[in-house]
């Protein structure tokens, strides 16, 4: 089976009527939606805007003129401007990309004492200076990008102090290493080689290759609800530098408190937060001096850009987000975008431990379906196909497990009955929105409930010599959950109908119970833990675990080198297609179950999935099926082509996520802090349109009368008594009479304190205008 040739882009003057009736008479004959009436258009489209995408690998120097003349709508990862001035019919957005650290040489004098290693550490980001395109002197690993930074914020401005205090320095010898660094360092022409003698190595870490490992698929959801968090990320960057043997062990009690939810309130958890970040810093092994801006431009020209966009506060164009928002100007629903990507995709493509690389992270943003979509400016999750409808968290007994909850047993994956007797700390309901998957098979209960089999089964390590059943990377990136993780319940399988205009939709929900040895106040986090839901169909999962365990490949990097096999790619490598379809063939001719789904797929459905699968692959060249809004449709070795997939059956199509494409803030006009009462005048922005331009506009809450519910911001509060503890924490939506409403009344021991305050508005907590007040709670008398 050969891969397939791109053929040339698609020009502008394509019959555009003949491909919207061709789509329209696709979208009568999906299965599932009831027909429209004649001479009516279609008042819903499932999947998103653009009819197709492009993504073509292009050197930064490449995209310059292509963005320029409009033949390329978005450049993704870089900055082909370099920081300098944008052309017209450009726009950029910007997002977090990494840390600058410094490596001190252990060489130098005093370098065993922390002492010394952070007076040296404050001496070299002195000797940085400002800001300058793409760097932001932050000497603290939780910045504005992070929506943990309002708990943080005023230890971060006293390690920005700090570093300011310091007298101006002799010149160090600094070595860089990444391209952010090298632009701050400027080397001399004569200088082409490291110095011999050399006092700090200023190193670029890239964010999401530091998140790697926990944001793999694992072939469902299971990503750690603190994959935006600061602290997590903090952690990450520090804890390995750590060589105090007690302040490790106390970085690591702090750590598993948060991870295990071992806390008592948000106040109790902001504090816990800021002490591990405290102590990740306390030793200087690898002092933050400060991040690293992501710039992505686009092509916002009248008619030939894209508008609507919305992007990721720490991964920018590369999200999810941005391929369900972005449009076409000229094109309502359709047309061809094309993006350009910095990187030649180089990771496998595989939904349990491929997609690492950037351009990979993008396809499978493209087509993936995750229960649950990262929130693009904060560090929650827009419920998306697995929707919490309820999370409750237990009192001191706990509730109790149905006996007919099954929980995967680690080695085998078997569901198995949790039994008597057993509770839970909490409960989450889903409702789950099923849809088509790519070979046209219907996504069902099996499918979301697969991903924690899968977990169990290839979590535990095998005994030398045992069947290859195993891989750290889904074991790293399934720890949080199946930790957490006590019983799943089917429930009933609803049926929910949704009309528009005068069209008729019938969708079928299963409604799934999630039982956790957890407990939050916090129900987003919760909810976050353990969703039942896959972008992976159960047959597709199985025909790579059975790949896999036959020696065709494994599924992350790590362990395709350590067992000396190929890295699971179920598209561009042909020998692996080849032992794909024989396996296929084999699990066909048997219609082929997998043990833990016995009991929930029947004979014909398990022939007819085998069937379908094989049919899609004789067609379409690969394996790569998924239940996304696109899918595979051509690639070579620099560029993809993306079809959009629209299923009547998906209840999510264009528009649902419109809401996140020009975020707005929120701003604090006066703020008044008594001992009972915390009370907020808010400032908002306004978007105001003319045509295709727009712009924001900040105004008093309530100066134009009645407010929009979309209008009415949030407030984030931390309240930190004398010691710097924090006393208080917590979100209040309490408006009245155009203010913001904090109550505290009796909260508070007597004694002085101080009330950090953040407002968001449309949950976008990025770069927050911080206030502050002081206030004092007076004995009762």
């Amino acid at each position: 089976m050969k891969k397939e040739t791109l053929s040339p882009g698609r020009g502008r003057g394509q019959a555009e009527g003949g491909r919207c009736l061709a789509l329209a008479l696709a979208l009568a004959l999906v299965s599932g939606a009831s027909p429209a009436h004649a001479g009516h258009e279609l008042p819903f489209y499932p999947g998103y805007y653009p009819q197709e995408i492009r993504l073509e690998t292009l050197t930064p120097a490449a995209a310059v003129p292509l963005l320029k003349n409009g033949t390329l709508h978005a450049y993704i990862g870089a900055d082909p401007f370099a920081g300098g001035r944008l052309p017209a019919n450009i726009t950029a957005v910007e997002s977090l990309g990494g840390y600058l650290v410094a490596r001190l040489n252990p060489a130098a004098p005093g370098a065993a004492s922390a002492e010394a290693r952070c007076a040296a550490a404050l001496r070299v980001g002195k000797s940085l200076g400002g800001p300058r395109a793409g760097y932001v002197p932050h000497p603290y690993p939780v910045t504005p990008y992070h929506p943990d930074y309002l708990q943080q914020w005023d230890l971060a401005q006293s390690a920005r102090a700090a570093v300011e205090a310091v007298p101006a320095v002799a010149a160090l010898r600094l070595v860089a290493r990444g391209p952010v660094a090298q632009r701050l360092l400027k080397p001399s022409k004569e200088r082409t080689t490291e110095p011999k003698e050399w006092d700090a190595a200023i190193e670029e870490v890239d964010l999401q290759s530091l998140l790697a490992a926990h944001a793999v698929g694992a072939a469902g959801s299971f990503a750690p609800p603190w994959l935006k968090e600061g602290w997590f990320h903090a952690y990450l960057l520090q804890a390995g530098s750590i060589t105090d043997a007690g302040g490790r062990q106390a970085v690591e009690g702090l750590y598993r408190r948060l991870v295990t939810f071992g806390y008592d309130g948000p106040a109790e958890r902001a504090d816990i937060e800021r002490r591990l970040v405290q102590r990740l810093a306390a030793g200087c092994g690898r002092p933050v001096l400060g991040y690293t801006v992501r710039r992505e431009p686009f092509n916002s020209e009248f008619s030939q850009g894209i508008e609507n966009i919305a992007w990721d506060s720490q991964r920018g164009f590369d999200s999810e987000i941005f391929v369900r928002t972005a449009k076409l100007k000229d094109f309502p629903w359709n047309g061809w975008m094309k993006v350009g990507v910095a990187g030649r995709p180089a990771a496998a493509w595989n939904p349990v431990a491929g997609f690492t690389d950037a351009p990979g992270r993008l396809l499978w943003a493209a087509l993936g379906d995750p229960g649950l979509l990262p929130a693009p400016y904060a560090g929650g999750f827009v419920p998306h196909r697995a929707v919490p409808v309820q999370v409750a968290v237990a009192g001191p007994s706990g509730f109790d497990i149905p006996e007919d909850a099954v929980l995967p047993e680690p080695g085998t994956g078997a569901l198995l009955p949790v039994g008597q007797g057993k509770t839970a700390k909490a409960r989450v309901t889903y409702r789950l929105w099923g849809s088509a998957a790519h070979d046209n098979t219907r996504v069902s209960a099996a499918d979301a409930l697969y991903p924690y089999a899968f977990a169990a089964r290839w979590s535990v390590k095998r005994a030398a010599g045992s069947p290859p059943e195993y891989d750290p990377a889904v074991e790293a990136a399934t720890a949080t959950a199946r930790q957490a993780l006590l019983g799943v319940r089917l429930v009933k399988v609803d049926s929910e109908v949704r009309r528009y205009s005068d069209i008729t939709f019938t969708y079928v929900v299963p409604v799934v119970e999630v039982y956790l040895n957890a407990a939050s106040t916090d129900t987003q986090e919760l909810a976050a833990v353990a969703p039942p839901w896959s972008s992976t169909p159960w047959h597709v999962t199985a025909l790579m675990e059975e790949a896999v365990k036959r020696g065709v490949g494994a599924f992350s990097a790590g362990e395709a080198r350590r067992r000396g096999v190929r890295w699971l790619d179920l598209a561009r490598d042909p020998k692996t297609r080849e032992e794909l379809g024989a396996i296929l063939d084999e699990l066909a001719r048997r219609n082929h179950v997998p043990e833990p789904l016995k009991r929930l797929v029947a004979a014909d459905e398990a022939q007819a999935r085998w069937a379908a699968l094989r049919e899609f692959a004789r067609r379409r060249g690969h394996f790569l099926v998924t239940n996304g809004p696109y899918q595979l449709e051509k690639w070579t070795d620099t560029a993809v082509v993306l079809q959009v997939f629209r299923d009547m059956n998906n209840p999510l199509g264009v528009g649902s996520y419109d809401r996140f494409a020009m975020p707005r803030r929120a701003y604090v006009a006066r703020l008044t802090a008594r001992g009972d009462r915390l009370e907020i005048l808010p400032e908002i922005e306004r978007l105001e349109k003319f045509l295709r331009q727009y712009r924001l506009v900040r105004e008093p809450l309530g100066s134009r009368g009645a407010e929009d519910k979309a209008d009415l911001p949030a407030c984030r509060y931390v309240v930190l008594g004398a010691d710097g503890t924090v006393a208080a924490a917590g979100v209040s939506r309490d408006v009245q009479a155009h203010r913001l409403v904090v109550e505290w009344k009796g909260r508070l021991k007597p004694g002085a304190y101080t009330v950090l305050v953040a407002l968001a508005l449309g949950e976008n907590w990025v770069n927050p205008e911080v206030a502050t007040a002081q206030f004092r709670v007076e004995a009762a008398p």
